[in-house]
C-alpha cells in the first residue's frame, strides 16, 4: 500500500513539473514585424527535422516552409516563433534558413502570457 502512495505522489509531482514547463515564460521581449506581430516576417526553410520539447514548439522536417512572425530576443535569442500549415510554434534558428525576407524593419515589443500557452487548432490549451 505503501508503494502505490509513493508512486501516486512521484506522478504528482512530475505532473506539476510538466505544467510548470508548459507555462513558463521564454522571454520577456520578442521582435516582429508590426506592433501586433501579425505580420508575417519572412519564409523560411528547415534544415533539420526538429522535436519540440513540448506543445508550444512547431515540429517540422527537413524541407518544409515556415512562416516567422516573430523572434524572441534580449533573454532567448535562439527561437523564433511561425507556421506552417496550421500547426503554430517555436523553434531553434539554427534549425531553419531564411528564403525570403518580407519586413527587414522589426519592431521589439513585450511578450503576453498567451504567447507562451499550447494552441491547438482554434483554441489554447490551458494545463
Amino acid at each position: 500500500m505503501s508503494r502505490i502512495f509513493d508512486q501516486r505522489i512521484l506522478l504528482l509531482v512530475i505532473s506539476f513539473l510538466t505544467r510548470l514547463q508548459s507555462t513558463k515564460v521564454l522571454s520577456e521581449w520578442k521582435k516582429c514585424g508590426d506592433r501586433e506581430c501579425e505580420t508575417a516576417m519572412s519564409r523560411v526553410q528547415a534544415t533539420t527535422d526538429y522535436l519540440g520539447p513540448d506543445c508550444r514548439y512547431l515540429n517540422f522536417k527537413t524541407g518544409e516552409e515556415i512562416m516567422v512572425y516573430s523572434k524572441l530576443s534580449r533573454k532567448n535569442e535562439n527561437l523564433w516563433t511561425g507556421s506552417k500549415g496550421k500547426d503554430f510554434g517555436y523553434f531553434p534558428k539554427d534549425a531553419v534558413k531564411v528564403e525570403e525576407v518580407f519586413i527587414a524593419e522589426e519592431v521589439e515589443v513585450l511578450t503576453k502570457e498567451t504567447d507562451f500557452l499550447c494552441l491547438h487548432g482554434d483554441k489554447y490549451i490551458f494545463e
